[in-house]
């Protein structure tokens, strides 16, 4: 079983859960720390790299997130809408990711998806009160210590092949003309990963899996996905058609076709930092023409 290496899953980052419970640890922690902001939409940016700060940098009210240590240095992420400096840059995780390092990249993934957590949960469901951060962050906790942990909602995204190793793939109806992507949807409740992807081909693409593989996984907090990667073979390739409502058209493909069209501008593949793209990829392998595009489709 070969696992992809998924742009968003590089991470070197140890996330300390030890530290959370000690706040004086965190205090000492936050004077000594390697920073990062973001407001709400973007992280500070310096070039193409997140722009580290200290708390001696930080004049305006936000809150904390604590993101964990790497090589003996403590980081955090500051959360605040009010942008620190006006001549500062800030860009979205989409337009920066695919050039981080490993280690930006796991803060920043990890920064996002609970910055978005935190500025959604504000009520406690359970008694009505207000929640506040707690565990540096990592909790929410409401003054009758009922406890909320940020939510991660589980998705299958699928590479469908038929026996001559085509890939089959589709245009989402609100997608412009010539994108197209992998099969993919949210897991329901009561469901496996694999008895989603079953159900996600056949809804989609009218075609019956008949075996699958795993391929990895990897976050997408846009705003709060996990993306659980697989490639399925199915047995009735002439079964295939687009369901007519998500999917409005689909197209088989072998690597020179999918270069072709590709090359050509008939076909807009994934942006480079999605799962999509890299199960494509892997399919295309490496000692052929280079797939062009790289684009973030926004």
């Amino acid at each position: 079983m070969k696992i992809l290496n998924l742009p968003l899953s590089r991470s070197n980052v140890d996330r300390a859960a030890h530290i959370r419970s000690d706040q004086a640890a965190l205090e000492a922690a936050w004077g000594s720390a390697s920073i990062v902001h973001f407001n709400g939409e973007g992280f500070l940016v310096e070039g193409a790299s997140l722009k580290h700060i200290t708390a001696k940098d930080i004049t305006v009210p936000g809150e904390r997130i604590f993101l964990g240590t790497h090589a003996g240095i403590f980081y955090f992420l500051f959360c605040s809408e009010t942008m620190i400096g006006a001549e500062e840059d800030y860009k979205t995780l989409r337009e920066i990711s695919a050039g981080l390092s490993d280690l930006d990249v796991g803060l920043a993934v990890h920064g996002q998806a609970v910055a978005h957590w935190h500025h959604k949960t504000a009520i406690c469901s359970q008694c009505g009160d207000s929640l506040h951060p707690a565990l540096g962050g990592s909790v929410r906790r409401c003054i009758n210590e009922h406890e909320h942990y940020p939510r991660t909602d589980p998705a299958i995204i699928v590479l469908v092949k038929d026996k001559k190793d085509r890939i089959l793939i589709g245009r989402q109806a609100v997608w412009p003309q010539n994108r197209f992507s992998t099969f993919a949807g949210f897991v329901e409740a009561g469901e496996s990963f694999e008895q989603c992807v079953v159900r996600e081909v056949l809804e989609e693409s009218g075609v019956t899996v008949s075996d699958i593989n795993y391929l990895g996984s990897q976050p997408w907090p846009f705003p709060q996905s996990l993306m659980i990667a697989f490639e399925a073979t199915i047995q009735d390739p002439e079964s295939a058609r687009p369901d007519g409502e998500e999917i409005v058209e689909i197209r088989w493909y072998d690597r020179d076709s999918l270069y072709a069209d590709a090359t050509s501008g008939h076909l807009l593949l994934p942006p480079v930092v999605s799962v999509a793209r890299a199960m494509i990829q892997s399919w295309y392998g490496k000692d052929r023409p280079p797939l062009p595009g790289g684009e973030t489709w926004r």
